[in-house]
């Protein structure tokens, strides 16, 4: 008898269940991102800071990243509850409190004797309002007062940081502010110049209208967050917040020359930019500029030049030759998905592009990240006024291009157009050539045999993905007996139709062995063969068919057909 071995059946059983774990775990372990390190350098004046959990700041807020670094360096604090209540307005003495924690400038004037009138030596922020005033950062009213419970306006705020790390407009400051807000003339008079600083030191966070000042708004405690994060990165003393986050889209950039959003499609758009020359480049050779200059709307995830600088000598070179122009035409399209999709409206998923072939979106709430297939989003919400551009660092290789070089004959290749080896890193549940991993469940229908495959069966069937063309496909069909299969399978690109050329029913074949465990009395473990395809069906769900021989004393032969939930 073909069998490899026996054991008692607490043994088999145990077994089996093992085999299913072992195989099924990689759904519940979280695959590690590429993403850039957007967590900020260890403090270097609060030693012993500590991470606090506000529950009213969750990783969507807006101001989250502003608000979880500083409180990890006790710049600011959380209230008893919990909370940190973002929009609640500062007063003045607040504000003086957090200057006193974020930085460390020296005294440039004293405070008289007896200090403010207003401000007992026994009040709770007398020592922070004497540094405030004392390094320059906050004033007081006539009469010698300093009005601690008054509200502050955002643009007080705005003009004390200015004025305590002396900053200074490079060019007319009437004309920075008329440039960058649409309400430039609400700027009081004397805060039009510290107000300039602060744009062209990017210090000035405006939400949820990044041109919108609202200088005399109340300042709230999220805006207060923002302001000396901001303020302590023109310092040196923290990391910019990664471009990838929401949050960076309310910073007032005065370094790069101000564009009206949504004033310019998407082609026009890429091509005034200094990141997207090269796409821009390959969109004209390929003839697609006259699509995306369309009114869509339209998706792009858009590879900086850094990402096809990064492509294998010579492939951009191929990639324009005429005889390669299909091949353009397909990566290119592979980078578009049809309809506006936000940062905040992608979820973790499959996403189809124009070019027929799903992109694998991975959304990380917690630390406010997208990544597409391998590529990290490094810039989103680029608006243009056809759809909205989020910029990515690597280029997204099409599954069907998969192991061919430009100008090769498919099967030639070693690597595919993005350098890496066609057996690829083994990355247990990624996309393969046929399409995602996924698990799900099916019906076996009996052949030949003696055993749970020979007859009609419910079953669990799954595929995890390891390389570009190497997966494992555990299932289970349950009868009398348990049987489990888990076969090793080369998966095959999705077939176009032999007539037309076109994926009107893409179908992905895949072949494969391994091993059929039997948990019948005594465990049999017997050579096993499959073969079978996959076909996805929307972006969510793959319909897969496989015939499977397990070859025990007798051969036992099924087919079972199921339906998987991608992941």
């Amino acid at each position: 008898m073909f069998t490899w071995f026996r054991g008692s059946v607490v043994k088999s059983s145990l077994l089996a269940l093992s085999v299913l774990f072992a195989s099924l775990s990689p759904i519940a372990i979280a695959r590690p991102g590429l993403a850039q390190n957007t967590v900020i350098s260890q403090d270097t004046t609060t030693p012993g800071a500590t991470t606090t959990n506000l529950s009213d700041v969750g990783s969507n807020y807006w101001a989250s990243p502003f608000i979880v670094a500083l409180a990890q360096r006790n710049i600011i604090a959380g209230f008893p509850d919990g909370t940190f209540k973002p929009d609640q307005a500062v007063t003045r003495a607040q504000f003086a409190a957090m200057i006193q924690k974020a930085f460390n400038q020296n005294p440039v004037r004293q405070l008289a004797a007896g200090g403010f009138t207003d401000v007992p030596a026994n009040y709770w922020a007398a020592d922070a309002i004497r540094e405030a005033y004392e390094t320059g950062f906050m004033s007081g009213y006539p009469g010698n007062r300093f009005l601690p419970n008054e509200q502050i306006p955002k643009v007080q705020a705005i003009v004390a940081i200015s004025s305590g790390l002396a900053l200074t407009s490079s060019t007319d400051a009437a004309t920075v502010l008329n440039t960058y807000y649409t309400d430039a003339s609400a700027t009081p008079n004397y805060a039009v110049n510290a107000v300039a600083a602060a744009t062209q030191s990017n210090i000035v966070v405006n939400y949820p209208e990044v041109r919108q000042l609202n200088p005399q708004r109340t300042l709230t405690r999220a805006e207060a967050a923002a302001i000396l994060y901001q303020a302590l990165v023109r310092q040196g003393q923290l990391q910019p917040i990664a471009s990838n986050l929401p949050a960076a889209g309310y910073i007032v950039a005065a370094s790069s020359t101000p564009t009206q959003p949504g004033s310019t499609d998407i082609v026009g758009l890429a091509a005034s930019s200094g990141s997207f020359t090269t796409l821009t480049s390959l969109l004209k050779t390929a003839g697609l500029t006259d699509i995306l200059q369309q009114p869509g709307p339209y998706t792009v995830f858009a590879p900086t030049d850094q990402a096809f600088a990064a492509l294998p000598a010579g492939t951009l070179q191929q990639l324009q030759l005429p005889e390669n122009r299909e091949t353009l035409i397909k990566l290119l399209r592979y980078h578009v998905v049809s309809g506006q999709l936000t940062s905040n409206q992608l979820s973790t998923g499959e996403l189809n592009t124009i070019e027929n072939q799903s992109v694998n979106v991975k959304v990380d709430t917690a630390n406010n990240q997208i990544a597409v297939n391998d590529a990290q989003v490094i810039q989103a919400n680029v608006q243009a006024s056809n759809g909205v551009i989020h910029a990515i660092n690597q280029v997204l290789i099409p599954p069907n291009l998969t192991g061919q070089q430009p100008g090769q004959q498919p099967g030639t290749g070693t690597t595919d157009p993005g350098g890496t080896p066609t057996t690829g890193e083994v990355s247990p549940g990624r996309t393969t050539l046929g399409g995602p991993s996924y698990i799900g469940v099916g019906g076996n229908i009996g052949l030949t045999g003696a055993n749970a495959l020979s007859v009609g069966n419910f079953s669990v069937i799954s595929k995890i993905g390891l390389t570009r063309n190497i997966s494992v496909r555990p299932s289970a069909v349950f009868g009398d007996n348990t049987l489990v299969l888990v076969p090793v399978t080369l998966d095959f690109a999705q077939q176009p139709d032999t007539v037309t050329g076109q994926r009107r029913f893409p179908i992905a074949p895949f072949v494969g062995a391994g091993v059929a465990i039997d948990t019948s009395g005594d465990t049999d473990i017997a050579f096993m063969a499959t073969g079978g395809v996959d076909i996805p069906i929307a972006n969510r769900f793959t319909l897969t068919g496989s015939v499977n021989a397990a070859f025990f004393d007798e051969t036992s032969v099924g087919l079972i057909l199921g339906v998987g939930y991608n992941f």
